[in-house]
């Protein structure tokens, strides 16, 4: 009879199940900061969509990652658990970009409207022409009127599906009620979308202002909002505060 070897066992080299590699992938993503610790992941139906695997695949590649320690799952979904900064903490973006202060100032103002978004805006979101959205102004103003900075944002549809928070806008989004949307950033990290921007900034010609561009996308590259922020720049200045996490 012939002897058998552990490496004659047919399962010796037989490849990883595929919620096992699917489980590495996702691990390797989270390690990576892809979302934030203490974040919501995305949903069953995204992620199966992101890896090109059954749903069922996905349920047993976080099953993988709860035994690891990874993430945790409460009735809201699966959150990450590896140690980082949380949500919300200073590292996170102001809302709108150019918002002066953590709480709102008496020359301060933010409303909320329904309605089709300036062009260039709606190029970016994809959306197509006439087509309405969530769209926040901001107006602010020191005492003596100087360093006025207006802002315009408009979220995508990806943006409105994806974080609760800003869908329960599109009811009272009159474009009259005050509408101070300073977390939406804490939002959108909450709902498991990994924060992307891109600022650019322009000087107006034959003005003192500049203007600022930012371009907000998620870990799969979809749009979630554009803000044009323009600035009087006479005596004011505009800030830019980042932190990135050690190495390791």
């Amino acid at each position: 009879m012939a002897r058998t070897t552990p490496h004659d066992h047919p399962l010796t080299h037989a490849p990883a199940p595929l919620y096992w590699r699917v489980a590495a992938r996702m691990a390797d993503e989270l390690r990576h900061g892809t979302v934030a610790p203490g974040d919501r992941l995305p949903g069953e139906r995204q992620l199966a969509g992101r890896f090109g695997v059954s749903r069922e695949t996905v349920r047993q590649a976080l099953e993988v990652l709860r035994r690891d320690g990874l993430v945790a799952t409460d009735r809201r979904g699966s959150h990450v658990t590896l140690p980082g900064p949380p949500a919300g903490s200073p590292a996170s973006l102001a809302f709108p970009v150019g918002a002066r202060a953590s709480e709102p100032g008496t020359g301060d103002r933010a409303t909320v409207a329904w309605e089709a978004p300036p062009p260039e805006h709606a190029t970016a979101l994809g959306l197509g022409p006439g087509r309405a959205t969530l769209v926040h102004r901001y107006l602010s103003a020191t005492p003596d009127g100087s360093g006025r900075r207006t802002a315009v944002t408009s979220f995508s549809p990806v943006a409105l599906a994806e974080v609760e928070e800003l869908a329960r806008y599109r009811d009272r989004a009159d474009g009259a009620a005050c509408a101070q949307l300073r977390r939406a950033y804490d939002w959108m990290r909450s709902a498991g979308l990994a924060l992307h921007h891109r600022d650019t900034i322009t000087r107006l010609a034959d003005t003192p202002a500049v203007r600022v561009t930012r371009r907000v996308h998620d870990q799969y590259a979809r749009p979630l909002e554009i803000t044009d922020l323009v600035v009087d720049a006479r005596g004011d200045a505009l800030v830019y505060e980042f932190t990135l996490p050690a190495a390791g």
